[in-house]
């Protein structure tokens, strides 16, 4: 199974400008995480600074036991290698076939022999379905088998935790479905914790555990895929309608009377309306069921009393009475309309609080981890 990686008061800045501050959540082991966010908001720079590969100003990243920011070089190097990251493009090298470039980690960090590191090789391509394909060069394939290639090396060590930057970067809808899907059936191979940053609707309203969203420079939010597709906070709800009426601007916010306007014209309440829940992806038939759905409704369930009422019913409608607290017999508070135990639809939008406020919006704390 996956770790735990616990962020706390995790900030980043480039000279002057800052990218963000005080990030602090806590992903779940074994479960996929979503972090999402407008363009620009630093989400790539958070998983290179979660592996080490940039180093925050100040905050802590434990992955048990070691702290990637401050940590001695030799630990973080050594706990680095419970990592796999795949990276936008794929990151291959132009000049290998797509076996060599797979097996590339492999001969880099192990001593194991070339017979091992070709079973180890085959066997991760055929989890992504590229077999067949090895000796295909990066330039001859598509962006999609790229990325799977890049999966595929990102596999091979087997990594504890994986990381996925933007998986459906260049891809049209029906190749990022089958990378959703990709996605689903990975974690339920390996049972890695997964963190996925994307900003594609698709992939964050049917793959995520949990999910969080990064945005001016803070962590709107993180927790349970519900708390965030049930939401009510202006940005969040902006974001997930896809809609311009919002504090969601080309330059990342809006001023305060662009904002105002839009308010009494009645456009943000007019567009932003909480979009319906659709179900989770299950694994494809044959696959393994995926460990962290249970790991998850024991976990949640614990949490329920501190959501707002939208993410609670909606999470209620997936657990049986007794998953949800509830004695035996005892009436559940089910949404109207809803089958009992059935896939959750839209729920009513959640109050928008203070920040911070356990349930209501900003959780700069990351209390729903």
């Amino acid at each position: 199974m996956g770790v735990e990686v616990t962020i706390e008061g995790l900030t980043k800045s480039f000279g002057r400008q800052n990218i963000w501050e005080d990030l602090t959540l806590t992903l779940p082991a074994g479960e996929v995480s979503v972090m999402l966010g407008p363009s620009g908001t630093g989400k790539t720079v958070f998983l290179k600074s979660l592996v080490g590969l940039l180093k925050p100003e100040r905050g802590r990243v434990l992955v048990d036991g070691v702290d990637m920011v401050n940590s001695p070089t030799k630990d973080i190097f050594e706990a680095r290698k419970k990592f796999g990251l795949m990276f936008q493009d794929g990151a291959l090298f132009g000049s290998m076939n797509l076996f060599d470039n797979i097996a590339f980690p492999l001969r880099e960090h192990t001593k194991k022999k070339e017979s091992e590191i070709r079973d180890i090789v085959m066997e991760r391509m055929e989890i992504v379905g590229l077999l067949g394909s090895e000796g295909k060069l990066p330039g001859e394939i598509s962006g999609g088998m790229r990325k799977r290639a890049g999966l595929a090396r990102a596999l091979v060590l087997d990594p504890e935790i994986i990381l996925v930057d933007e998986p459906d970067s260049g891809l049209d809808p029906v190749r990022t479905s089958y990378i959703s899907q990709l996605m689903i059936d990975l974690n339920a191979q390996i049972d890695a914790t997964m963190l996925i940053v994307t900003h594609n609707l698709e992939i964050i309203s049917t793959v995520p555990d949990n999910m969080g969203m990064l945005y001016r420079r803070r962590l709107v939010t993180f927790g349970p895929r519900e708390l965030l597709l049930t939401s009510a906070d202006p940005a969040v709800a902006q974001f997930l309608s896809g809609s311009r009426a919002g504090p969601i601007g080309m330059a990342e916010e809006k001023d305060a009377a662009t904002i105002a306007m839009e308010t009494r014209n009645g456009l943000s309440a007019h567009t932003n309306k909480p979009r319906p829940l659709v179900p989770q992806l299950d694994p494809t038939p044959g696959m393994p069921p995926r460990m962290a759905v249970l790991r998850r409704k024991k976990r949640v369930s614990g949490m329920l009393h501190t959501l707002p009422p939208a993410a609670r019913q909606a999470i209620e409608a997936t657990l049986t009475p007794s998953e949800a607290g509830y004695p035996p017999g005892a009436p559940t508070q089910q949404l109207p309309g809803v089958p009992a135990h059935g896939p959750a639809p839209a729920a009513p939008a959640a109050h928008h609080g203070h920040p911070g406020h356990p349930g209501q919006g900003g959780n700069p704390g990351g209390q729903w981890t």
